[in-house]
Parts: structure tokens; sequence; C-alpha cells
């Protein structure tokens, strides 16, 4: 069984405020409850890994340094086969602008480079999700969740956030971005990695 955490609160080192809500329905029900790392006044460490771990890692064990407090941390991306799994750990890059990130700006993006290349469909890609949970010791334990599915053209739905509205998990007719955000928590990408994590915290 993986470490505990200490208590019914925990730190979750993101300023996605739709990721962190993503991760507190997840840990709901088993009575704890989450608080961001923007919460903490916490900055937004460089994140200068080349995988999705590296980068968890990154931030988990800067927020448990900064605070003293066991802290999990989430990357997570798109990976589109015909792109040769890009944009991958750069799925937020993508979206990056000078006044924001603009996802609808990266959807688009990847949507261009598919047709520049002449990818036939479907356009397989998943989205990947990796969970460290850091403590302040320097230990660390990893919980990787996968999501199979394609990418799909026009865009469909406003739920969700990211690429939501062009990825269709594999076994539905209806992308992220137009399912029920509680049905898309229980299936998702992090919904696997996070049951991992409950085996190891709670198992």
């Amino acid at each position: 069984m993986t470490r505990g955490i200490g208590g019914d609160t925990l730190l979750v080192a993101t300023h996605n405020r739709g990721k962190l809500e993503e991760i507190a329905a997840l840990f709901e029900p088993r009575g704890v409850a989450v608080i961001g790392a923007a919460d903490r006044g916490l900055p937004e460490p460089e994140e200068t890994g080349t995988t999705f771990v590296e980068n968890a890692r990154i931030k988990a064990h800067a927020a448990a340094q900064a605070t003293g407090l066991p802290a999990l941390a989430d990357d997570s991306g798109i990976e589109i086969d015909a792109l040769d799994g890009a944009p991958g750990v750069y799925t937020a890059d993508w979206a990056e602008t000078p006044s924001g990130r603009d996802f609808e700006k990266a959807m688009r993006r990847a949507h261009d480079e598919l047709v520049a290349r002449g990818a036939p469909e479907p356009w397989t890609a998943r989205f990947c999700c990796t969970l460290v949970l850091a403590w302040p010791d320097g230990t660390d334990a990893v919980f990787p969740g996968v999501m199979e599915g394609r990418v799909v053209w026009p865009m469909r739905g406003d739920q969700g956030h990211g690429y939501d509205p062009i990825f269709e998990p594999v076994g539905h007719d209806v992308t992220f971005g137009e399912m029920d955000r509680w049905a898309k928590n229980r299936i998702s990408h992090r919904a696997d990695a996070f049951a991992k994590l409950e085996a190891g915290l709670f198992g």
C-alpha cells in the first residue's frame, strides 16, 4: 500500500481550475477535500521534462517542498498517432497565446497538421494522465492512466476543457466535450490513473 496523505485534505499542484475540479470530484467520495496550488499562493514551476511523469514529478515535489505537505500533481495530454504522438507533453503549449491559453487554436492546429500530412481517418489518439504523489521527504509514487479514442472534426460540445471537443473515446459516439462531466469522470484517463492511486492509498 502507498503511504497515506496524513489527513483529510490534499494539496493538488495545479493552477488549472478544470483539472482541480475533476480531481476534487474523484476524491469527494473518500471524504478528502482538495486545495489547489493557487490557493496556497504557490508559483507554477517550469516544466522542463520530456515525459508526463517527469513533469508531474517536478510539480509534485515543488509543492511538497514549499508547503511541507504531501502533494499530488497531474501531467496529462493528448497523443495523436498520425502526428507521431504530438502534441503529447506539449499539449498545453500548443494553446499558448500572448493573452493566455486558447484551446480552440490548439485543436485547429492539430486538425490542420493532420490534413497537411494527408493522414487517413480514423485519427487514433489517446489521452494520457500521470499522477505523482510526492512527500516532503523527497519520495513519490507514480500512477499512469490512459483513455484510447480518436480525433474527430469539427469540434463537438462545450463541456469539459482542453481538447475535449475533438476527442471521442473508444466505445462512445460522443466527444468528451459532449459528455456529461460525471460520465466523463468515470471513464477518463484521469479516472484510470486515479483508480490506481485509490488502490494504492486505500486498497
